[in-house]
């Protein structure tokens, strides 16, 4: 079957070989947002992307890749009219400051419906730091993230339930995926296959997950060896990266990887 626009970096993503089809698209979204946000082309300029910018804020690793991305000027810009923001509302959270307990404290109606949930487990005692909580509690690049993640989800399961041969055979030679998106997929694919088509992809993906491990396992345990003197002639194999790829196993993304820079 012919690929289509939007099924092209989903399928490039399991081409590219990775140890997560997602942490790969995931990076892609990463990067284009932040172009999106701070880069030569970027929208901050334009109204309704400053107000989006200005109500949801960044959160502090964005705000740290912005940085690393080298547009100070952009970046000020943008710091500038969401600080005024948030002073005004401060102020006005100031002004209403109220002790209490927990969830029952009163909450102004700046932003609290726009900012998402409650912490889990968090508790405030004043009113202040619940509205500080809803305030820091979102941010644009994310938000722009897991919007368009979810698009490609939702692609998975479409070019599955086609049951397309070309995406099957990329699916059946993956490397597995990191253990946050296995358990994205699994969800998505729960709620929208049926029994058959579960059991189907489950033939496929819990085998695969098991290998995947056994391999970052096995590739570790050659990795510590290669630092006692018995192993320091030995090849090195497939253990010169271990270390960074069990870390995306375990918890996704690319440790090693440096921050995207502006192209000077």
């Amino acid at each position: 079957m012919k690929e289509q626009l939007y099924t092209i970096p989903l399928m490039d993503a399991y081409r590219a070989d990775d140890e997560c089809p997602f942490c790969f698209i995931e990076r892609k979204l990463q990067e284009h947002a932040i172009e999106f946000t701070i880069g030569p082309e970027s929208s901050y300029m334009e109204d309704d992307v400053r107000f989006q910018t200005d109500k949801a804020g960044f959160c502090r690793d964005h705000y740290r890749q912005m940085f690393a991305y080298g547009n100070r000027l952009g970046s000020a810009m943008i710091l500038e009219t969401h600080l005024k923001a948030v002073r005004k509302e401060l102020k006005g959270q100031m002004e209403h400051y109220s002790a209490g307990q927990g969830r029952g404290v009163r909450i102004l109606p700046f932003r609290k419906a726009a900012k998402g949930k409650w912490p889990e487990g968090a508790e405030a005692s004043n009113s202040v730091s619940s509205w500080i909580r809803t305030q820091t509690g979102s941010c644009f690049i994310c938000e722009q993230i897991q919007s368009n993640y979810q698009r490609y989800l939702a692609t998975f399961i479409e070019l599955y339930k086609r049951a397309d041969p070309a995406f099957e055979e990329l699916l059946k030679n993956a490397k597995g995926y990191c253990l946050p998106h296995f358990g994205d997929l699994l969800d998505a694919a729960q709620s929208a296959l049926g029994r058959e088509e579960m059991e189907k992809l489950k033939a496929v993906l819990f085998p695969q997950m098991e290998q995947s491990l056994d391999r970052i396992v096995e590739d570790l345990d050659w990795f510590q060896k290669k630092f006692d003197y018995r192993y320091k002639d030995a090849e090195w194999k497939n253990a010169k990266d271990a270390v960074q790829r069990g870390m995306q196993k375990a918890g996704g993304g690319y440790p090693a990887l440096k921050p995207l820079e502006a192209q000077s």
